[in-house]
Formats: structure tokens, sequence, C-alpha cells
């Protein structure tokens, strides 16, 4: 008695490897900071990566949100070709003692536009560069971002750590551990003291783990059908 499996159930469990494996890495992929920690009292310089999600739409904008209780004084940034930076500068909602001084305005964001043609179009990412300083004595500095695409789809990043740890379908903000040290599989960012973290790139370790598995479990799953076909086909001759 010989098995029979229709062909299409090749493709179907091809695709199914394909799905399977893609999913966990689309799940990973969210807006990070390098590194993911920094020195108080000092200036630094970070990377923001942003990824486009979006299958159909480009990023046209991204905002990153700054602390107004902890503010940057000093924020630098290096121009990225084919977009347009503007730092914005507002007032705090209370004045606050920064190196000795008394800072009652500071940057409150900085907003990076795509000129024409140049959005993050579907599976690329880009890169921004920023300094910023004095960096303050605290645990941690939680970055929120706004990520706006050419659809007009708006994704906020701006879970804290907490709560992407209690509900990892909260999408979370870039996090610059300062006083706090960085977790090495913290969701979010890239840890300094952790080779194996993902510094850049944005893509989890369990995610990437998954995604092995996944793809093992789909290959295993098409070559046992493949036999199985090749069997039938010969018992059929």
């Amino acid at each position: 008695m010989s098995t029979r499996i229709p062909a299409r159930s090749l493709v179907g469990l091809a695709v199914g490897a394909v799905l399977a494996v893609g999913a966990p890495l689309a799940a990973s992929a969210h807006v990070t900071i390098d590194p993911g920690s920094a020195d108080p009292g000092f200036s630094t310089d970070v990377v923001f990566r942003a990824p486009n999600e979006s299958s159909t739409a480009s990023t046209v904008r991204l905002e990153v949100h700054l602390p107004a209780d902890t503010p940057f004084t000093n924020l630098r940034y290096e121009p990225t070709p084919g977009w347009t930076t503007t730092v914005v500068t507002g007032t705090l909602p209370q004045p606050v003692e920064v190196s000795g001084n008394t800072v009652a305005e500071a940057p409150t964001s900085i907003v990076f536009e795509a000129q024409e043609g140049h959005g993050i179009q579907p599976g690329q990412f880009q890169t921004f560069t920023v300094a910023l300083g004095p960096v303050p004595a605290v645990e941690r500095i939680v970055l929120p971002v706004t990520q706006t695409y050419s659809d007009g789809t708006v994704v906020e990043w701006e879970g804290t750590p907490d709560e992407v740890a209690a509900d990892d379908g909260i999408a979370p903000a870039p996090v610059l551990y300062v006083e706090e040290a960085p977790p090495g599989d913290h969701h979010g960012d890239a840890s300094a003291s952790d080779p194996a973290a993902p510094a850049a790139n944005g893509v989890d370790g369990r995610a990437i783990g998954m995604s092995i598995a996944a793809l093992a479990l789909g290959a295993g799953g098409v070559v046992l059908a493949a036999i199985a076909l090749a069997n039938r086909r010969k018992a059929d001759a």
C-alpha cells in the first residue's frame, strides 16, 4: 500500500516553513539604540536604528522624544543623506539643575523627516547618529519614538522595560541604561556588557533561535513529504 501525498501539500509545507521562520523575525524588528548604555556626566554618541515594518508603505518620519525631567542640554546630530533633521526645543514643565546650572528650556525631541524619494522602503532600515549630553545620573532613560509611514500609519514605540516585561505585545521604546546594568536579553536594546546581545541589528537572540528551530522543523517536514512522494511514484511505476 503506497502513501499518497498531493504535490500541493509539499508547497503548503514549504510555505509553512517560510512563514514559521519569518514570523518571529518580523516580530523582533523594532527601533533600537546602540550602544544601549552610557556613563553619567559625559556626552555619548548613539545610533538609532529604524526598520521599516510595512510591506506597502515607506517610513517618512521619525521623532525621538527626549526626557523633560532629566533633559539633555547639549544635543548634536550627524546629517543623514536624504533626511532633514530638526531639534525641537521647548520650555520644561519645571526648571531643573544640570551640571550646577538651572535649566528652564532644553531639547524636547529630535525629528528626522525623509526628503522626497528617500523614505525607508519595505525591507530596509535606516540609522540616525546623535550625540546626547551630559548624560544624567539616573538608572535608565526611556526614549519613546514615533514612527510615521507614507500611508498615514503611526507606530508609537513607547513601552518601558517594565511594561514590555508584563506584556510583550507592547511596542518597546529604545532605552539608554546609565546606572542600571542593561539586561543581556533585554527586549528592546543592545547591551554593551554582553557581546552576544544584538547591538544594532534589532533582532532578539530568542527570535533567532525560534527561527532556526522553525526552519529545521519546516525543512524536516518537506523532506519527509518528498520521500513519501518519491516512494509513491516508485510504487505506481
